[in-house]
């Protein structure tokens, strides 16, 4: 049986290095995990979470899928903002898809690629909502580019409309959704400006967002 050698290598190499830089770093971690952050984000390997803002483990909690959708079926995806919200206390939910997603692509050029067609529907349904905007790009890169944007703003949104956030604003608790953008070329981060704290505010911070992008 083959091993991936190489990985278990450099794994025990990033132990070392962590040690050394930080004697107490291990035995921290192991007590408890104490994020402040729940991150909703692509599945795609060129996006690490943590690495991309800069945080260590133990800061940042992740759930990612692809195309950083969220629905109110999944229940994976519910049990994840759940556990982050109850039980890890966390302030912040932040959902972030990334530039040239290849399910977005996918969903937009509607191409048969197996079992996921399934999972992309619920972006393309992002797709027929705003098809105008969309089809209105110079090229296709432009119009994959807008629709990674419009499917963000549309998952907060979701987010938001879940019984697990609805009941936490309703307890009195401080959350926060926001949705940002990341874009591989440069490895910068954009905000979309549609973060919202409450249940007042998710509509009319979408059609804000929305506005927003179209003026763009």
């Amino acid at each position: 049986m083959k091993t991936l050698q190489s990985l278990l290598e450099a794994n025990r190499a990033w132990s070392g290095r962590m040690q050394r830089e930080d004697p107490q770093f291990f035995s921290r971690l192991a007590q408890q995990q104490q994020p402040q952050y729940l991150w909703i984000g692509c599945s795609d390997s060129r996006v690490p979470a943590n690495q991309i803002v800069g945080m260590l483990p133990g800061e940042l909690f992740v759930h990612r899928n692809v195309a950083n959708v969220v629905v109110h079926s999944d229940l994976n995806c519910l049990s994840v903002l759940q556990y982050a919200i109850d039980v890890l206390g966390i302030r912040h939910v932040i959902v972030c898809g990334h530039y040239g997603c290849g399910g977005v692509q996918a969903a937009l050029n509607k191409r048969d690629i197996g079992l996921i067609n399934n999972w992309l529907l619920h972006v393309r349904d992002v797709y027929h909502r705003h098809r105008e905007f969309v089809d209105r790009a110079a090229d296709e890169s432009t119009a994959i580019d807008r629709l990674c944007e419009l499917n963000v703003i549309e998952q907060v949104r979701n987010v938001a409309r879940t019984t697990v956030v609805e009941h936490a604003w309703q307890r009195g608790a401080t959350l926060t959704i926001h949705g940002w953008i990341y874009s591989i070329r440069d490895g910068i981060i954009r905000d979309l400006g549609v973060s919202t704290a409450g249940n007042a505010e998710v509509e009319g911070n979408f059609e804000q967002a929305l506005g927003r992008l179209s003026r763009g």
